[in-house]
């Protein structure tokens, strides 16, 4: 939407307008928790990757929205948060969100998550995306490409929670996304590290669509990209 509205009504539009943005992103946030709720069985193990809750989006979030409803239901449930290294948001974030809603929640560094699954203390995984293509290939976080193969291997189900405007029909697969790569200083502002180690850093990964079981989206949950894609419009 375009405002032509100028002089000294601008600021109060822009905030109505603000508002409204807002209120429409809680709503897709929570149609996302009730669609995707009901994969939350009594006494599940969750795992989560990354930040895809209030702090990053609104209200309930993306990932966390069916957490989020599942707890309001009473249902009883747990939830591995991965550290998501190097900038920790899992950690510093979705770990401190879950905590402070009363969802019981247990931080743990990214390589656990196999062993966990080989343990069978992981029933299901629901992570964020910042886009999907065409063909249904996610691009989330470093890292999330390894949790699904992980998940793959070990028969765990493995979901991706985002609003139906991620689903990007111009880019045909994650092969054709450009991948940023940030400074090494985000690894080795923590670490002491060789002056001579080089450092790389991607910041996203690819996750191909064979390893996803399924889209929870405001739209419905869609088991492959066609779905996906037929649920937008």
């Amino acid at each position: 939407m375009v405002l032509s509205i100028c002089g000294p009504h601008l600021g109060g539009h822009l905030v109505e307008e603000a508002r409204t943005i807002h209120a429409e992103d809680a709503a897709m946030c929570r149609a996302i928790g009730r669609h995707g709720g009901h994969l939350i069985a009594p006494g599940a193990n969750l795992l989560t990757h990354c930040n895809a809750g209030a702090l990053a989006v609104s209200e309930l979030g993306t990932a966390t929205a069916p957490m989020y409803l599942a707890h309001e239901l009473g249902v009883p449930f747990h939830v591995f948060v991965d550290e998501t290294r190097p900038v920790l948001q899992g950690a510093r974030l979705t770990a401190w969100e879950l905590g402070a809603a009363g969802i019981d929640c247990t931080l743990i560094c990214d390589g656990a998550a196999a062993h966990l699954m080989g343990l069978d203390q992981v029933d299901l995984v629901i992570v964020g995306t910042d886009r999907v293509t065409a063909n249904g290939d996610v691009v989330n976080k470093i890292g999330t490409r390894a949790l699904a193969i992980a998940a793959h291997w070990h028969d765990v189900p493995f979901y991706v929670a985002c609003p139906a405007s991620t689903f990007d029909s111009a880019t045909p697969t994650g092969a054709d996304v450009a991948i940023e790569e940030r400074g090494g200083e985000e690894l080795t502002a923590s670490i002491p590290t060789p002056a001579e180690v080089r450092v790389r850093n991607p910041a996203f990964d690819v996750t191909p669509t064979e390893l996803v079981t399924g889209y929870i989206t405001e739209r419905g949950l869609f088991g492959d990209a066609t779905g996906f894609h037929q649920g937008r419009v």
